[in-house]
């Protein structure tokens, strides 16, 4: 279990165990981290022009490229986790949708485990038109929710023989603040607020209550050693994976050529 850092080293890390279990050198990893500053992360394919920049500026919002594809994110007040697992291990062997099933099972367990009514999603119906910038406005197949509304917004990459899945937890907070940060018009901005809130929901919202960061990290672990029938045990980056992510850091997560290359 990590603590916060910021969104280039989060996704530098995240690369780098990646890199490192693909190779043999790390075990299947399953990591919790929280984020600070707070950052705006955009999916892979994502265009920087979905963004206000000026408006991220002004907030004091980092901005960052993610390696998995989706939309975009505000990670504040949140529990991330992700999973970097061999493309031959059977949970994830299938293709992405059916990773994300068995993954999800994880999650659900976990949750449960704290109260939250979770569910995994059904298959979206959604028209292209309806797309926006916001992750969390519509869950993917076997994404997690809670009473019908996106609770974990979750987004797979499968490279070098690995796959990492790494997903937002919300705990609390007001998930309307995400569309003060995007291109919209006052008008536009208003229901597209409304919208989301309709759509998505936090921990502390599903549950009733607020929870701990590490309460929630320690069910998460129970439920995905549950779910995923693996015995979890605690352990640090490698001196290898930390050398791996400092230099992703500097030359793809903060570097402006992989930020605003669309």
């Amino acid at each position: 279990m990590d603590g916060e850092a910021a969104g280039a080293a989060n996704m530098a890390i995240d690369q780098a165990v990646l890199e490192a279990v693909a190779a043999g050198s790390s075990p299947p990893t399953l990591r919790f981290y929280a984020w600070a500053p707070p950052c705006l992360s955009l999916g892979r394919s994502q265009h920087l022009s979905e963004v206000d920049l000026a408006a991220c500026g002004r907030a004091g919002i980092d901005i960052v490229r993610r390696p998995t594809g989706g939309k975009a994110i505000l990670h504040t007040d949140e529990l991330t986790y992700s999973v970097a697992l061999l493309q031959t291990d059977p949970r994830t062997e299938g293709g992405i949708v059916e990773g994300y099933r068995r993954l999800s099972e994880g999650l659900l367990a976990g949750l449960r485990r704290l109260g939250v009514p979770a569910a995994q999603a059904s298959k979206s119906t959604k028209s292209p038109e309806e797309v926006t910038a916001v992750c969390f406005e519509t869950p993917a197949d076997y994404e997690i929710t809670a009473d019908g509304r996106k609770l974990v917004g979750s987004a797979q990459w499968r490279a070098g023989g690995g796959v990492l899945q790494h997903g937002s937890l919300p705990l609390r907070g007001d998930l309307g603040r995400i569309v003060d940060l995007l291109p919209f018009s006052d008008g536009e901005r208003k229901y597209q607020r409304d919208r989301l809130l309709q759509k998505a929901i936090t921990l502390e919202e599903a549950i009733g209550h607020a929870v701990s960061y590490e309460r929630v990290a320690e069910a998460l672990v129970a439920g995905f050693g549950q779910a995923l029938n693996v015995n979890l045990v605690p352990g640090q980056l490698t001196p290898e994976e930390l050398t791996r992510a400092a230099r992703l850091r500097e030359e793809r997560y903060l570097c402006p050529d992989w930020t605003q290359r669309l």
